[in-house]
């Protein structure tokens, strides 16, 4: 036999190349399900963005005060709406009543004007719900209330605003498993609060059941998590931040919370902008300080300016 020990080699080589073959199989197929899932995500994303009212077709955000606020196109109006809704209803579309010792906003529609609250029509007076978006409206316009630190803020929406005609697609990085990590909540040893400040300075204090602890490169780093529903929800910046991805913060959101000092996975590939990232009539959280990761998180969503 000529050269053996080549032959030899070969042999061991083959052996080798169709472990790996074997082994590379299965491992294709999870990447190919985890880059199906993660498209999927995406897309679902971009489509609630694309929604009626949503975060595409805000167009205004009116402090009110307590009592009576008269609300339309008219200049006389307390709440002076677009000009884009002129034509949309009379000149005064009605009146929104704000008793804040109730805790309660009445809508009192003017003569003739009928809105719709999802496919039923109603005249007259309304209350209008604040835990939950209470969407009401007529033609393209529509409203609800919101309250932020106490105020009662009214939201309104167009949903053929130019924001949503023109939208151009969310923008990602490329999908990138690196940044789909194993973390460890970290709870806290007496309940706390995080401190949470958005763009115009107003503050929150949001329940913070622990920290998420991972590695990444090597490195050790935690986020403060905030306690939302079932779920966790992070909002975080690091080092792509105002460079690739938006200045102020990114958000992450885990449906089911994990166990106290179990392990879950967090995907940075699903990272997500906020919706000051898509509208000027929001108001969203900068990230904690101790959420401010010194490191680059190249995954998840960018920041495409308006």
């Amino acid at each position: 036999m000529l050269f053996p020990e080549a032959t030899e080699v070969i042999v061991k080589l083959s052996v080798v190349v169709s472990l790996a073959v074997c082994t590379a199989i299965p491992a294709a197929a999870d990447d190919r399900v985890y880059d199906n899932e993660l498209q999927a995500w995406r897309e679902s994303r971009e489509k609630s963005l694309r929604a009626d009212n949503g975060w595409l077709t805000l167009a205004g955000r009116f402090p009110l005060k307590s009592g009576d606020n008269t609300f339309g196109t008219g200049k006389d109006n307390d709440v002076v709406f677009p000009p884009e809704f002129k034509g949309v209803g009379p000149d005064r579309l009605g009146t929104l009543h704000v008793d804040a010792d109730a805790g309660k906003v009445t809508l009192h529609l003017a003569q003739g004007v009928t809105m719709l609250c999802g496919d039923k029509p109603f005249t007259k007076e309304r209350v209008l719900g604040t835990d939950q978006p209470d969407w009401v409206g007529l033609g393209r316009l529509r409203m609800h209330i919101i309250v932020r630190s106490g105020r009662y803020i009214l939201r309104l929406a167009d949903n053929e605003s130019a924001v949503r005609k023109n939208f151009k697609g969310c923008v990602w990085y490329p999908a990138d498993q690196k940044f789909k990590v194993e973390a460890t909540l970290v709870p806290y040893a007496a309940e706390k609060k995080i401190r949470v400040v958005n763009i115009i300075g107003e503050v929150s204090n949001q329940p913070c059941p622990g920290f998420a602890e991972f590695k990444l490169n090597g490195e050790t780093y935690k986020l403060d998590a905030i306690a939302e529903e079932e779920g966790l929800f992070f909002v975080f910046r690091d080092e792509t931040a105002g460079e690739t991805t938006y200045g102020s913060a990114r958000f992450l959101t885990i449906e089911k919370k994990a166990k106290d000092n179990t392990t879950f996975t967090l995907d940075f590939n699903k990272a997500y902008n906020p919706p000051c990232a898509f509208s000027d009539f929001t108001t969203c959280p900068v990230a904690p300080k101790q959420n401010v990761l010194k490191v680059p998180i190249e995954a998840g969503e960018k920041y495409r300016e308006k």
